[in-house]
C-alpha cells in the first residue's frame, strides 16, 4: 500500500558527518567548547560545497570575488560531544535576507542533538570588502532551500 512517506523530499536535509578526534577533547573527554562553531562552520562550508558544485568558502572568495564574514553567531548547547560517534550535522539556510544569509546547523551523535545554532554572514565584493547584495546565481541556488 502506498504512504506519504514513500515519495522522497523534494529538497532532502543536507547532513554533513564530522569524526570527532581525541584531540578536540579536554581532559573530562568530551569536545572543547571552542570547537563545536568550528564543526558547524565546517559544515557550512560542505553545504556550499555540495550546492555550488564543489565551491566552498575558499572558491567564493577567491574565483568568485564573494566575501560571506559572519556577523552573527549563537549557539545552544544540548548534551556533550565526544569521539564516541560521529557528529551529524544537519545544515540548511533559515533565511536569505537582500545582503545576508543566516544557516541553521543541528548537530546530532547517536540521536541526541548535541547542540544547535545559527550563524548569519553578510555577502560582500571581498576584494573590496564591500557590502554587496545576494549574487543572483547565489540565490537562485538559496531560495528553493529555505526552511524555518
Amino acid at each position: 500500500m502506498w504512504k506519504p512517506t514513500d515519495v522522497p523530499e523534494k529538497n532532502p536535509p543536507f547532513v554533513h558527518e564530522i569524526r570527532v578526534a581525541w584531540g578536540d577533547c579536554d581532559p573530562a573527554r568530551i569536545a572543547y567548547t571552542g570547537r563545536l562553531p568550528v564543526f558547524a562552520l565546517d559544515a557550512i562550508n560542505a553545504w556550499w560545497e555540495a550546492h555550488l558544485d564543489g565551491d566552498g568558502w575558499f572558491q567564493l572568495e577567491l574565483d568568485r570575488n564573494v566575501g560571506t564574514p559572519f556577523v552573527n553567531l549563537s549557539m545552544d548547547f544540548r548534551s556533550p560531544v565526544t569521539p564516541r560517534h560521529r557528529l551529524m550535522c544537519t545544515v540548511w539556510p533559515q533565511r536569505l535576507g537582500e545582503k545576508s544569509i543566516t544557516f541553521r546547523v543541528d548537530a546530532h551523535q547517536n540521536g541526541v542533538l548535541c547542540f544547535e545554532g545559527t550563524f548569519t554572514c553578510v555577502f560582500t565584493v571581498a576584494d573590496i570588502f564591500k557590502s554587496q547584495p545576494a549574487p543572483p546565481d547565489i540565490r537562485a541556488v538559496v531560495e528553493p532551500l529555505i526552511r524555518p
